[in-house]
């Protein structure tokens, strides 16, 4: 099956990624449980752009992509909904 992605715009995914969850991190006190998911959010982005890059390059050399994601997401989606649970309580 053909890829619908090339390795150069993977890895310029990949940096503009990498940027977003920088600048998450950098502002986190502004707003700490709203950066902390854009910075978990980001690096599920940025693992998905990796192993792209990787099998587009022939050899996927990440160990597990797969728990490193799901992790993540579940970390950026409890903290989703704790933030709704409490604005909900505000309304």
């Amino acid at each position: 099956m053909e890829s619908k992605f090339t390795i150069s715009a993977a890895r310029e995914i990949r940096e503009r990624l990498d940027e977003i969850q920088f600048l998450a991190v950098k502002h986190r006190s502004d707003n700490g449980e709203l950066f902390d998911i854009i910075d978990h959010l980001a690096r599920v982005g940025g693992m998905f752009a990796d192993v792209k890059v990787q099998e587009l390059e022939g050899y996927v050399q990440t160990a597990d992509p797969q728990d490193y994601i799901l992790k993540k997401l579940s970390i950026a989606y409890s903290l989703m909904k704790r933030y709704d649970e409490k604005s909900e309580k505000v309304l």
